[in-house]
């Protein structure tokens, strides 16, 4: 019954057409295997634990993490300006090799230099789905007149890729009983089916394309997003501010339930349990966003994502925690559209992917920060002191520009409607 909607709106997709043909419509439905391809992670409840396995110390797995931040840093605006000018078909194209290809490295190497080269693989690969993906999405619906239900295409996208993550997380665990390394060889294959639903997609004629390019239209593009566009601006640093917190806490928690004594296996049922819950309480995130005011909403997701370290921190047993992460990964399935759909609307449409691009680099500039501070304080002190700190941390980062966020929010030009 909860999955007849995701089920509904995918048939109603197909129904409309030959999605196989390519075309317009049939769009989305390739957007969500390209979503599965990228959330179907094996590896996702394991890793952590593949490289406590391999000897690394923690600080040295989380430096392994802000490695791929780094390269997606380096990469992000340019594979979104590159989704502006060459079109998104083909950056998510050349997204879904490159992220097959980090795979195949992590299953047939063992050394860190290798993850080292494995990591930079898959952040470049991230970065030219990254925005991509969601401008697709935004652009396939203008064209046949109905962005204004993106809200609720996101969600259903999210959804998609957090039921495959829920599923993949059991499976991987499950294969890591056999070998670490298993879940690394099924998941190139997975990445790989990515590639074929790229490759038919179709693009979205715009209203406007970006006419100008090189370097310095790049940077127009971010001044303009940064400095000239002060509500975008301040939608764009929440959102990222969100968006790193959740990242975080996904990395954190297996290695928290790990010292609670949960084996492989339990670590990837649970992951499969929390993406269940993001994937059906993003099914709603539209309704919530349309029933509940931006002054509501945005201190509530605030308190819950922030106030989700600092009381997991001080758990001190794995039914405690475990409900923590039940309440922080429900307002994840809430935050996760409705800030995207919020960068959206604000952004123009020639310059969307550069932007949401833009959102996705400071998410990664700002882990690349945070995963080596917390793996350090990790081994300096213990894993639920880290999570305290750490929350702190974002709670006085969002609470420096939650006020200047909902303002842009109440801002009539601005104003989601």
């Amino acid at each position: 019954m909860l999955l007849r909607p995701i089920f509904r709106n995918f048939t109603a997709q197909s129904s409309s057409m030959n999605w196989i043909t390519p075309s317009i419509s049939g769009n989305i439905p390739r957007l969500y295997i390209i979503k599965t391809a990228k959330w179907f992670m094996l590896t996702m409840p394991i890793l952590m634990l593949y490289y406590k396995d391999m000897g690394f110390t923690t600080e040295q797995a989380f430096r392994l993490k802000a490695l791929y931040s780094v390269a997606i840093v380096l990469f992000e605006i340019p594979s979104g300006y590159l989704a502006d000018v060459l079109g998104r078909k083909t950056t998510l194209v050349a997204g879904a090799i490159f992220g097959t290809l980090g795979f195949v490295i992590y299953a047939t190497t063992a050394s860190f230099a290798w993850f080292v080269v494995a990591e930079l693989t898959l952040g470049v690969g991230q970065s030219l789905v990254s925005g991509a993906d969601s401008a697709m999405l935004y652009d396939s619906l203008k064209a046949q007149k109905r962005q204004n239900q993106y809200t609720r295409f996101e969600g259903i996208n999210t959804s998609v890729g957090n039921f495959a993550e829920a599923m993949g997380a059991i499976l991987g665990g499950a294969l890591a009983e056999f070998s670490l390394r298993v879940p690394f060889i099924g998941q190139s294959f997975i990445a790989f089916m990515a590639i074929p639903a790229a490759l038919t997609l179709v693009e979205p004629e715009r209203l406007q394309k970006r006419i100008k390019t090189g370097f310095g239209d790049v940077l127009k593009i971010v001044h303009y997003a940064l400095v000239v566009n002060k509500d975008l601006r301040w939608g764009l640093v929440y959102s990222s501010l969100i968006g790193t917190a959740t990242l975080t806490m996904a990395w954190v928690y297996q290695l928290e339930l790990h010292d609670f004594g949960f084996s492989e296996f339990y670590i990837g049922a649970t992951a499969t349990g929390l993406n269940l819950l993001v994937g059906l309480v993003t099914l709603m995130a539209w309704k919530i966003e349309r029933d509940l005011p931006p002054r509501l909403l945005i201190p509530l997701i605030t308190i819950l994502i922030t106030g989700g370290f600092v009381v997991g921190g001080l758990a001190g047993g794995w039914v405690p925690f475990v409900l923590v992460l039940v309440v922080f990964y429900a307002a994840r399935g809430i935050a996760t559209p409705v800030l995207k759909n919020i960068v959206n609307v604000m952004a123009p449409s020639d310059m969307r992917a550069t932007i949401l691009s833009i959102r996705s680099l400071i998410i990664r500039a700002i882990f690349a920060i945070i995963a080596p501070f917390f793996g350090w304080t990790a081994d300096l002190l213990t894993l639920g002191q880290a999570l305290i700190i750490t929350g702190m941390v974002f709670a006085v980062a969002c609470s420096l520009v939650i006020m200047l966020f909902i303002r842009s929010l109440e801002n009539p030009e601005t104003k989601v409607q």
